[in-house]
């Protein structure tokens, strides 16, 4: 039986001992490779192409959500399962919006886990048994009233204005995301104002405060780096 080859990308040294110590003692499982940051699991994605990875969802530099999508487009035969400790419809909803493959919540049990991998490998989709049920109930409510499952949604980011969103809650001026992202400071201030302006949000608390109910940065790691902000 061929090996299923996951990399597991969090930001928490803890979770990512956790979930190796539990992966590498199971038949058909290999771990290929770790990341810390979003961008990193991207980089050893496409380096790699692991058959899946696990990404917790909240991640430095890049977004679990925002490097889910990259992948979907950069290594479209490699399933991303999401970690989250959000048990919040919205965030499903992004998930499916990128590519996604499943979602996982970390109050959850290894079991869980070893089952969404095996199933994300067949090509399926998987979910937390806890919410399971409400989404099912609530998409079905949706079909029989013939409404759009996004109904209400403002226009989504860009992949690079998202980028740049988390960047900014994160603390980093116009000159850092510019070295981060590979831009000039003049490109990195016309995305800026073009992300300020699609959300109406004209300063950088209102920015990381928006960041956060999207999942792009935690609460706790905005607050430690408000300091830092810059206009």
């Amino acid at each position: 039986m061929s090996q299923i080859r996951v990399l597991i990308a969090d930001d928490h040294a803890l979770m990512r001992e956790g979930l190796r110590g539990l992966l590498q003692t199971k038949d058909g499982i290999e771990i290929v490779g770790e990341a810390e940051t979003g961008r990193e699991a991207v980089e050893l994605a496409v380096a790699l192409k692991p058959d899946v990875v696990l990404m917790d969802i909240a991640m430095p530099l890049l977004s679990g959500l925002e490097a889910t999508r990259q992948l979907s487009k950069r290594v479209p035969s490699t399933r991303v399962l999401v970690l989250s400790s959000y048990n919040d419809d919205d965030f499903v909803q992004q998930l499916a919006e990128v590519g996604g493959a499943g979602y996982l919540l970390k109050q959850g049990t290894y079991k869980d886990v070893l089952r969404a991998i095996h199933e994300a490998h067949k090509g399926n989709a998987f979910f937390s048994p806890a919410i399971c049920k409400r989404l099912s109930d609530k998409y079905r409510e949706s079909i029989v009233r013939g409404a759009p499952l996004n109904e209400g949604k403002s226009r989504p980011l860009t992949s690079r204005q998202t980028e740049l969103l988390q960047l900014i809650a994160e603390g980093r001026g116009n000159k850092q995301a510019a070295a981060q992202l590979g831009l000039s400071i003049k490109t990195v201030e016309r995305h800026r104002q073009r992300l300020m302006d699609k959300l109406d949000i004209h300063d950088v608390a209102g920015l990381t405060r928006y960041a956060i109910s999207r999942g792009l940065v935690e609460s706790s790691a905005a607050a430690r780096t408000t300091v830092l902000q810059s206009p």
